[in-house]
């Protein structure tokens, strides 16, 4: 990963006050010199005080795909809504759970906190813990019957990863997706 230039670190916190700033007058509900004022100083004392770590951004934004990801985000809430409102429902069925390991092809900070992020927004899943030193989500799936459910489990995952990779990833991590996935316990 490349080091983070001066002006990159500068327009991060720039973006970071802007939405400092906005986030005051949405709170306060009404956009004035006061508000606008009293939030700059407000985000200035909190990016100085919590400073942002230095992050660099290597992928590329490709709205293509990015709709593609929307699309299907959109399409697994509901068909994921539908499935756990029918398991809370059905008389007599007690559903059984599970944990999966899951490891990723791209590890880095951003695709394994996107993943994870999108992963937990859908219902019936939820990442109970991330390890970044091996790339690994562990995730919480609701309604797992036999072994294929866990398989098809962890499939969903890498495709959600692909379909985010594809979406922001950068032309050497949208490779990596070619690579296939390490076994459960193999080390990479």
């Amino acid at each position: 990963m490349s080091p983070v230039t001066k002006a990159a670190r500068w327009r991060s916190q720039l973006i970071a006050v802007a939405a400092l700033v906005a986030l005051w007058n949405l709170f306060y509900g009404d956009l004035s010199v006061g508000n606008l004022i009293g939030g700059t100083l407000v985000a200035l004392v909190v990016i100085t005080v919590f400073p942002l770590p230095p992050v660099a951004f290597e992928g590329r934004i490709r709205p293509l795909a990015v709709l593609r990801f929307l699309g299907r985000f959109l399409v697994d809430l509901f068909v994921a809504s539908a499935q756990v409102a029918w398991t809370a429902v059905r008389f007599g069925h007690v559903p059984r759970s599970a944990v999966i390991a899951v490891r990723l092809r791209v590890r880095t900070d951003l695709n394994l906190t996107l993943t994870a992020e999108a992963l937990s927004l859908v219902p019936g899943s939820l990442v109970a813990e991330a390890d970044p030193a091996s790339g690994t989500l562990y995730v919480h799936v609701l309604d797992v019957r036999d072994a294929r459910d866990v398989e098809r489990a962890r499939e969903k995952v890498l495709a959600l990863e692909a379909r985010i990779v594809r979406a922001v990833g950068s032309a050497d991590e949208v490779r990596q997706l070619d690579l296939p996935a390490p076994a459960r316990g193999e080390v990479a």
